[in-house]
């Protein structure tokens, strides 16, 4: 009795005390310190990705505003103007068609590559510090968060050891098809969500298996783990739908692959996985079904694809060539695809050697002591996996440096098909470096598993392919200043809230600049015509911009040439057109803009004497 009597007073004091404890400082900074000292190998890794992403995008923290990557400052502006719009949900001023940019008819953001989780979780950031700030910030975290968040599912999903998981995870997060898209493809490169897809599938899987679990245990899992699975879906959809889609397809592919090998898991899974998938898909389709009807049929929606396969297609040459932003590359290896964002295969050859070795290896029966885990399955899948999304990236028509063969690709097969059509073949090559990786990872692991000299010999051959692959630092380079007259915010004098401001010339595809207007007033403003993706091409089809209007082509003709027309006055009124279908409530030619004088004298012919303001001719019209 006496001392259950004191484990009793033991307790009561302690839950007494415990309330008080846990609130004072000290006690919580105890905590963190000790989850961090938990965890500090994990840290420590992600803190080696974060610095290596720095060091790769390294060009433009000097200065955000006045830096650009080089091989793709257009795209580049474009997701900065959708940064600032994003940024903008904290003001009240956000929805899913942006009156900010074509004015009068807005774009479809859901139609266009906008990021808008990532651009809402940084909004702060990018009111604060500008968008290109929160651009470069994304550019680096994107990479590192992607390598984290695989070295983790390595580790814990895997139980693969840190060596492994790390040389899998970096070329996961920093292969060259991930380097060549941070030039401004961020929808692309933010991929920190897959491999919490992945595990959250793999997790319905197993509470899905009678073998596992049983009973309301099991019901439970299998719920949490659906639901999950549509939280994350759905999220990613406004991260970056191409990437969910290239993550659904391998999932399927290595899923079917895996069940045909293992049939016993299969046959006593498939009833309870197939019924949490179709109430994860039921869950996602809820939320996003206005979404998705938003993009397709919505206002400025599209429902195909305006990027051409037959040209953006992988050169089979470009897998066993090193990519121009790699150690080893070199700048003639950009013939073999079609621009700097787009290296997607180029894992050379030494990589591809050594990945083969190691599936064929990874086939071999395991020998190891009893309750050594069988990765054949899934070294298999992955193999499998790699070879089908490789076979696709070559698109239609087989491509060999440059040539073509004459020998149909299994995109063929994809031809036609609604909303999958509208993918690029050659990024289906980035769906290959996750399932190489996890190859690398199974190989390292089994290898650290067993004795001999295949524990030493395999990492160091793994980590040997892996170096001449590393990416070098991104190129980058000076951009000119927006205008003082934005930047000082004197647009305010002649532009209200949401107007209009016509800058001259307006903003195009191949000429965006314009744009970086917007972006320094926080999307405060709207634009004519611009750089998106819209209905205007062919019966409502997806084309890139729009069509200018006369006096925009006019002024287009004039900064080109540098040659001042000769007004007429049916072009003087079109121009009062122009601006009344733009709602324009000011023109606005900066001192910057190539050939000013010229533009400033057909401007006053147009619209009467310009005013001046700061570093700008307007006219308030």
């Amino acid at each position: 009795m006496s001392s259950v009597a004191r484990t009793d007073s033991g307790t009561d004091l302690d839950r007494d005390a415990g309330p008080a404890v846990s609130a004072t400082p000290g006690a919580r900074w105890a905590r963190i310190v000790g989850a961090a000292r938990r965890h500090r190998t994990d840290l420590l890794v992600g803190l080696g990705f974060l610095v290596l992403a720095g060091a790769l995008t390294h060009g433009l923290w000097p200065d955000p505003s006045g830096r650009v990557l080089a091989l793709n400052p257009e795209d580049q502006t474009l997701i900065e103007w959708f940064l600032a719009v994003d940024s903008r949900v904290l003001l009240g001023d956000f929805g899913l068609l942006s009156d900010r940019l074509n004015a009068p008819d807005g774009i479809n953001m859901m139609a266009n590559a906008t990021t808008i989780v990532p651009g809402v979780l940084l909004a702060p950031v990018t009111l604060v510090f500008g968008a290109p700030t929160t651009f470069a910030l994304l550019a680096a975290l994107n990479l590192a968060g992607t390598a984290f968040a695989w070295h983790l599912l390595y580790v814990r999903l895997l139980g693969a050891g840190r060596l492994a998981a790390v040389l899998g995870a970096a070329l996961c997060g920093f292969g060259p098809g991930m380097v060549s898209q941070t030039n401004s493809h961020l929808h692309i490169t933010a991929q920190w969500l897959i491999p919490v897809i992945v595990w959250l599938v793999v997790r319905l899987l197993r509470a899905a298996d009678p073998a596992t679990e049983v009973g309301p245990r099991r019901d439970r899992r299998l719920v949490t783990a659906a639901v999950g699975l549509a939280v994350a879906v759905t999220t990613q959809v406004f991260v970056g739908e191409e990437t969910l889609f290239l993550t659904a397809l391998t999932l399927a592919v290595t899923t079917v692959v895996y069940a045909a090998v293992n049939r016993g898991l299969a046959r006593r899974a498939f009833p309870g996985f197939a019924a949490g998938l179709l109430f994860a898909a039921g869950i996602a389709l809820v939320a996003l079904a206005y979404p998705l009807w938003f993009q397709f049929a919505g206002p400025q929606g599209v429902a195909d694809g305006m990027f051409s396969p037959y040209y953006f297609s992988a050169d089979l040459a470009g897998w066993w060539t090193f990519s121009p932003l790699s150690l080893a590359g070199d700048d003639t290896a950009a013939r073999l695809t079609t621009g700097p964002a787009e290296y997607n295969t180029f894992l050379g050859w030494p990589l591809l050697l050594v990945g083969a070795a190691c599936a064929v290896w990874l086939s071999r029966p395991v020998t190891g002591p009893p309750g050594t885990p069988d990765r054949r399955p899934l070294a298999l899948a992955c193999g499998v996996g790699a070879l089908a999304l490789g076979a696709l990236s070559l698109g239609p028509d087989v491509l060999v440096d440059g040539e073509p063969t004459g020998v149909p690709g299994p995109y063929r097969l994809l031809l036609g098909a609604p909303v999958v059509d509208g993918a690029l073949p050659t990024r289906f090559a980035l769906a290959v470096l996750p399932l190489l990786a996890t190859v690398l990872v199974l190989a390292v692991d089994r290898a650290r598993r067993g004795d001999g000299r295949l524990r030493l010999l395999v990492p160091a051959v793994v980590g040997a392919a892996l170096l001449p692959a590393a990416p070098a630092p991104l190129p980058t380079e000076s951009r000119p200043p927006v205008p003082e007259f934005v930047t000082a915010g004197h647009w305010r004098s002649c532009v209200p809230p949401g107007g209009t401001l016509v800058p001259v010339p307006p903003p195009t595809p191949k000429e965006p600049w314009p744009m970086r207007w917007a972006v320094a007033a926080d999307a405060g403003f709207a634009l004519p015509e611009g750089f998106f993706i819209g209905s205007y091409g062919r019966d409502g089809t997806a084309a890139m911009g729009t069509y200018k209007q006369p006096t925009s082509a006019l002024l287009a003709e004039v900064s080109r040439r540098g040659l001042t027309p000769t007004v007429t006055a049916g072009q003087r009124q079109q121009a009062a057109r122009d601006a009344a279908f733009w709602r324009a409530s000011c023109v606005v030619l900066a001192d910057d803009e190539r050939h000013a004088a010229s533009l400033l004298a057909t401007l006053e012919q147009l619209y009467g004497p310009a005013t001046r303001v700061a570093d700008a001719w307007i006219w308030r019209v």
